[in-house]
C-alpha cells in the first residue's frame, strides 16, 4: 500500500462529498445534487483511477475485500482515509457555506413516512447497483475508456431514484461529511445517529459486499 494511494482515497472522497453535498445544501434539488455527484465521480475516476482504483466510497472497498481484489491493510487505510476525506469536506462545508444554505449542509435524511428497514433496503439496493456497475466496468474491465462515465451515469441515476426518498447517499462518507457539518453547528439530532448507522452504514456496507460476489461468481469475466 502506497502513501499516494491512501492520498488519493482522501483527496478523491474529499471532493467528491464537497461538490456533491455543497450542490445539495446550496441547490436544494436532487437534480442537480446528482449531476454534480456523477460529474465530481466522472472526473475523480479519471484522476486517480490509476493510482488507487478511486474507490472513494467505503462500500466499495469493503466489497473488493469480500471478494480478495485487496488486502485487508490496504483496504482499512483506504476507509479511513475516506472517512478522512467525506469529514473534512464537512469541515469545510461548515466553514464556507452562509446560514441561508447551511440548514442540513445537504445531509441525507429520511423522507417522511419511510420507515428504517424501508431506508436500509433502497440504500441497499442502490449500492448494488452501483458497486456492481463498478465491477463490471473497472475490475472485469468491460468500461473500457467509457469507465469514468458508466460509474458517474451510474451514480447519477441512482441518486435521481433515490433522492427523495433517503438522499441517495450509497456512500457512508458521503452521508458523514454533513453530519460533520451539523454536529459544528450545533444542529445535528444525536438521536438519529443509531438511524444513519443502520440504513446509509449497514445498508450500503451490505449493498456492497453483496455486489461483488454476486458479479464475481454469477456474472463473472468468461475470461478468467
Amino acid at each position: 500500500m502506497k502513501s499516494n494511494s491512501l492520498i488519493a482515497e482522501f483527496v478523491g472522497t474529499f471532493t467528491l462529498v464537497l461538490f456533491g453535498a455543497g450542490t445539495a445544501a446550496v441547490t436544494g434539488s436532487v437534480l442537480a445534487a446528482a449531476l454534480a455527484f456523477g460529474f465530481a465521480l466522472m472526473v475523480i475516476v479519471v484522476q486517480f483511477g490509476k493510482i488507487s482504483g478511486a474507490h472513494v466510497n467505503p462500500a466499495v472497498t469493503l466489497g473488493l475485500l469480500a471478494d480478495k481484489k485487496i488486502e485487508r491493510k490496504t483496504a482499512i487505510g483506504y476507509i479511513l482515509f475516506q472517512l478522512a476525506g467525506g469529514a473534512f469536506a464537512g469541515l469545510v462545508l461548515w466553514l464556507v457555506l452562509p446560514p441561508s444554505f447551511a440548514s442540513t449542509y445537504g445531509a441525507t435524511t429520511l423522507t417522511s413516512g419511510l420507515q428504517v428497514y424501508q431506508g436500509f433496503v433502497i440504500e441497499m439496493i442502490l449500492t448494488f447497483l452501483l458497486v456492481g456497475t463498478i465491477y463490471q466496468a473497472a475490475v472485469n474491465k468491460s468500461g473500457g475508456a467509457l469507465t469514468p462515465v458508466i460509474i458517474g451515469g451510474a451514480l447519477t441515476v441512482a441518486i435521481l431514484l433515490g433522492g427523495t426518498l433517503t438522499g441517495g447517499s450509497l456512500n457512508f462518507a458521503r452521508t458523514l461529511g454533513p453530519l460533520i457539518s451539523e454536529a459544528l453547528a450545533g444542529t445535528l439530532a444525536i438521536g438519529s445517529l443509531i438511524d444513519v448507522a443502520i440504513v446509509y452504514g449497514a445498508g450500503t456496507l451490505a449493498g456492497g459486499i453483496l455486489a461483488t460476489l454476486v458479479h464475481s461468481k454469477i456474472f463473472k469475466n468468461p475470461e478468467e
